[in-house]
């Protein structure tokens, strides 16, 4: 088993420079997959937070009594979709306008009554915090007794789930298209390397070596370079991430929030080294023995 890696790395000492430029190659698409994943991540991490911030402000009607308010603060509470209610009466949401507005209180002067109608903060259930069940939700409150209107930020709901989804195919779509490039170029650095070593291949074929002696040496570079590529992909991920976080949030703090997902750390390798072997074994396959 000696020759085959002795052989291999020999091979990527003597041609150096093509082999550089196939490492630089796939550590560039390499690192296009992990920008890719790294926005995909961050989303999700944002979009796994939206149910605890997501609440349904549900608005009475201002002709009801203490005991008819009570029964519709019930009924909510009853709902199974319901994680928790809090009633918040039309006083205390004067209070909290007042507070929102305490650099402009010209805005509320003027005002001989309360112009605010109590409402209900609805917290609902990690489950049903979606665009379509919210509608659903909403739809049915609606209807309920003692209910004037209902809001819960439908737009923002629909928006980010559209975004999820749509980012969630364009990374499909990248890391196929990427991954095909980095498989054709070990397969034309490894053909390459292979014609450039025909002789010394005819000589050893001679000695008795199979097949699969021959092919070993070439599948091993292909691994090797896709293992270089991704530990520079790794190397460059972290800087635009340090560039990101630590430079680009003094203008945008927003950025510092990002997290960098620890797992692409052994992922990235791995997907080179696997990329590379296939890359590797189809231009050795296709190549006579």
């Amino acid at each position: 088993m000696s020759y085959p890696f002795r052989s291999a790395f020999q091979s990527l000492c003597r041609e150096k420079w093509i082999n550089i430029l196939s490492i630089c190659t796939v550590a560039s698409s390499l690192l296009i997959i992990t920008f890719t994943l790294f926005f995909l991540y961050n989303l999700e991490l944002f979009s796994n937070r939206l149910p605890e911030r997501f609440s349904m402000m549900v608005s009475m009607k201002d002709a009801l009594s203490e005991e008819e308010t009570h029964q519709v603060l019930k009924a909510l509470q009853k709902r199974p979709e319901v994680a928790g209610a809090t009633y918040i009466s039309k006083e205390s949401a004067l209070n909290e306008l007042k507070q929102t507005l305490k650099d402009a209180p010209h805005v509320l002067e003027g005002l001989d009554e309360n112009p605010l109608a109590s409402s209900v903060e609805l917290k609902l259930k990690r489950d049903f915090v979606t665009a379509a069940t919210a509608a659903r939700i909403s739809e049915e409150i609606r209807k309920m007794p003692g209910v004037e209107s209902v809001y819960y930020g439908e737009k923002i709901a629909e928006a980010i789930h559209a975004l999820k989804r749509s980012v969630q195919n364009v990374s499909i779509i990248i890391f196929l298209t990427v991954s095909l490039g980095v498989v054709f170029v070990t397969y034309s650095t490894v053909k390459i390397l292979f014609y450039r070593k025909r002789e010394e291949i005819e000589i050893i074929k001679l000695l008795g070596a199979t097949g699969g002696f021959v092919r070993m040496p070439f599948l091993i570079e292909g691994g090797i370079l896709g293992l270089l590529g991704g530990s520079i992909g790794v190397i460059g991920a972290f800087l635009f991430y340090f560039a990101l976080t630590y430079r680009l949030s003094v203008v945008i703090p927003l950025l510092k929030t990002l997290v960098f997902p620890l797992e692409i750390l052994f992922a990235l390798p791995l997907v080179g080294i696997i990329l590379g072997i296939i890359g590797s074994a189809i231009a050795i396959g296709r190549l006579r023995l």
